[in-house]
């Protein structure tokens, strides 16, 4: 598979997949630290979130995670985290805006010096 092809990713997207990039997280969790690791720039409705997932765990980016012990009002709460190829996405995106970022500084310093 070429992650190439998948890149550029959606700014929400990529935000999901830096949640889930440290550790398995449900959906809540998901939201909230998507508006904080975006600094409120993206927020997620509840409707926004849950379709985002089942796109994720569709295309193998993303599957459930099984914690015993992760419940909520007596029943599990369901869980995600990246698969491989969601792993070898997100970081080839990581590595994509590095790249721009790398640009820009370039340009920006050849111009100041």
């Amino acid at each position: 598979m070429d992650v190439k092809e998948h890149l550029p990713l959606r700014e929400a997207t990529f935000f999901i997949l830096l949640s889930l990039a440290t550790a398995p997280r449900h959906g809540y969790a998901i939201m909230k630290d998507t508006a904080r690791l975006s600094n409120g720039r993206v927020t997620l409705s509840t409707g926004t979130l849950y379709g985002a997932i089942k796109r994720l765990l569709e295309a193998g980016w993303i599957r459930r995670f099984e914690n015993g012990d992760a419940e909520e009002n007596g029943r599990q709460k369901k869980e995600y985290e990246l698969t491989e190829q969601g792993r070898r996405i997100f970081d080839a995106e990581v590595t994509r805006l590095e790249s721009i970022v790398t640009v820009v500084r370039d340009s920006t310093a050849a111009v100041q010096g």
